[in-house]
């Protein structure tokens, strides 16, 4: 199991920190993991307190959240592009962007639709937080509150959560697909990008890796499994491009740390 320190410790390192939430496969910090790894960069792992009041974190990094990646003096690097960007430069070989400028703005278009504001990703954190609140009403544990006000939890945008997620997914398997039939096994270009490490990761908020493949509290697994349409609209496809991913570039089995 992965060594973590806390943050006052990995403040006062250089080098290269990352702040993770442990316990849990979050898909931003799985993928800020994923670039690194392919990157081959050293990091120490620090650990953001998921139900706390993240105090030190916040002098440190001007925020409360995971994943933030800080590289020796420099400004914290507080979302997942700036992380990439920053992985980029500091391990510029293998390079996870597209040299080509048309190819790479289409990659990061695609990137965004899973990482970004109303995205993949945050739409089915909305329905996880959905789930939570209304199975505890105003039992819900104040972790849950705070992300639900943080993340702009709204009957309407919960209800139109499920289509955003279903809507992506058929747009990535159709570039999936486009992709196969020009010989190519990636979701963009002829080499690994950036964008099958975020399909990759992000792909647990759906249907987890084995626990073989990633250990995890079996009540978080079930939340994390769709059901209903936004599962139907997953193509065996896009499951079976994970599993590649995982098995010829990221690291098996996942290590969130001991929560």
């Amino acid at each position: 199991m992965a060594k973590f320190v806390d943050v006052e410790e990995g403040r006062a390192q250089g080098g290269l920190r990352l702040v993770l939430t442990t316990g849990v496969p979050g898909p931003w910090g799985e993928a800020a993991k994923g670039i690194l790894h392919v990157k081959r960069l050293p990091y120490t792992r620090v650990r953001q307190d998921l139900g706390g009041a993240n105090e030190a974190l916040a002098a440190w990094t001007g925020q409360t959240s995971a994943p933030v990646a800080v590289w020796n003096d420099e400004r914290p690097r507080t979302t997942s592009l700036e992380i990439l960007f920053l992985a980029e430069r500091l391990a510029p070989d293998p390079p996870l962007l597209p040299d080509d400028a048309d190819e790479r703005a289409r990659m990061l278009g695609y990137v965004h639709e899973i990482i970004g504001e109303n995205g993949f990703g945050w739409s089915r954190r909305l329905l996880l937080l959905h789930q939570a609140l209304s199975l505890s009403g105003d039992a819900a544990p104040e972790t849950i509150r705070r992300m639900a006000d943080k993340y702009g939890y709204t009957p309407e945008a919960v209800e139109a959560a499920p289509w955003r997620v279903i809507a992506i997914l058929r747009m990535l398997a159709a570039q999936l697909d486009r992709q196969r039939l020009a010989g190519k096994p990636f979701l963009i270009g002829d080499r690994l990008s950036a964008l099958d490490v975020y399909w990759a990761t992000f792909a647990a908020l759906l249907e987890p890796l084995p626990d073989a493949q990633c250990p995890m509290d079996p009540g978080l697994r079930y939340v994390y499994t769709a059901t209903g349409p936004v599962r139907e609209a997953l193509d065996p496809a896009l499951l079976a491009h994970r599993d590649f991913v995982y098995r010829e570039y990221l690291e098996l089995p996942v290590d969130c740390g001991d929560g």
